[in-house]
């Protein structure tokens, strides 16, 4: 196994020649704001990142693959590496798979749970099993994650055969932004749905990235 090469530290905002000492974040790409968001917030300079394609979420199938090739490719490098990912349609194989590696992951099924906090999620998934969620990275990407890939921009027709089943439109906010908030209103529009806006900040998403930084387990629940 190979460590990463100078121009991977540079990209990283690590010298050429780091070694050791450090903690390393392989990301899905939609979380990639927040987490550097939360790292500049809390002064984690010893916290780095590495983002996998966000559109890996259409293959659920192939995250699990990209994680393991990513934590063979870095664990060189870095002190210990944590996976923020949660679960993310993998049927359980990502779990097992940082089992295996010995690495920490986010828990929960989805981003859309561990950013409403998963025990609050669970507690109201029942109620709202209608519910079409979008976080801030799916607002700004939604043409790209939603209207291109199921064609509604060239089959509009398509809207109701997708989205007939659903009743409204979750928009869980991790920035306050109004212009953001106007174009999940307008997602909403778009596909016919009811809209509420949900303020969930970062969740447990922040908690997790503390226990990273401070090179804590995380409790399984």
């Amino acid at each position: 196994m190979s460590g990463i090469s100078d121009s991977d530290l540079t990209e990283m905002g690590l010298p050429p020649g780091t070694d050791k000492g450090r903690v390393l974040v392989i990301a899905c790409g939609a979380l990639a704001r927040e987490i550097l968001d939360l790292r500049a917030a809390n002064g984690w300079d010893h916290l780095h990142l590495a983002c996998l394609p966000a559109i890996l979420h259409n293959t659920p199938d192939k995250i699990t693959d990209a994680v393991r090739a990513a934590v063979d490719k870095h664990r060189g490098s870095f002190d210990s590496i944590f996976v923020a990912y949660a679960d993310c349609g993998t049927g359980g194989a990502l779990q097992r798979a940082c089992d295996e590696m010995g690495v920490e992951m986010i828990q929960g099924p989805h981003c859309y749970s561990f950013f409403q906090g998963n025990q609050d999620f669970a507690a109201k998934s029942e109620d709202e099993i209608t519910a079409f969620y979008l976080t801030d990275f799916l607002v700004r990407q939604f043409d790209a994650f939603v209207t291109k890939p199921l064609g509604l921009d060239r089959h509009p027709e398509l809207r109701d055969m997708y989205f007939g089943n659903y009743t409204k439109l979750v928009y869980q906010a991790q920035t306050d932004d109004p212009a953001l908030t106007e174009k999940a209103r307008a997602c909403a529009d778009f596909l016919g749905l009811d809209f509420e806006r949900r303020f969930t900040g970062y969740g447990d998403l922040a908690e997790a990235l503390e226990r990273a930084a401070k090179g804590e387990a995380a409790p399984r629940r």
